[in-house]
């Protein structure tokens, strides 16, 4: 079985919780730019390119946390890359795991 489909009930705890995390994190980010645009908006045209900001976050947030177990690697690696978690935070997967994630960091940082 495909080391991305075989998740042992302590993977899956870490995996939550490493998801969690960073969806608090990303959400509270959005929610502090959300915040200062609105708070800076003077005019009835920027309220509409607050709104804008908020249609185009959350199909980027959706997309980007993604829990399926099969996606997941792929899902902390982008997490992993937009700062949203580190590393630390998947300690405990298997050794396959953190080397496919290591190595499509690796991929991605030689693009």
């Amino acid at each position: 079985m495909d080391t991305r489909d075989s998740w042992s009930a302590s993977e899956k705890k870490i995996a939550r919780r490493a998801f969690d995390a960073a969806l608090e994190v990303a959400l509270a980010k959005t929610m502090a730019e959300f915040k200062s645009k609105a708070s800076a908006a003077t005019q009835p045209s920027e309220m509409w390119e607050v709104e804008d900001f908020l249609r185009e976050q959350r199909p980027e947030i959706d997309w980007m946390f993604d829990y399926r177990y099969s996606q997941l690697l792929d899902v902390f690696t982008r997490l992993i890359l937009a700062g949203h978690m580190d590393e630390a935070l998947i300690a405990g997967l298997s050794q396959d795991k953190l080397e496919t994630i290591r190595s499509y960091l690796a991929y991605a940082a030689k693009r």
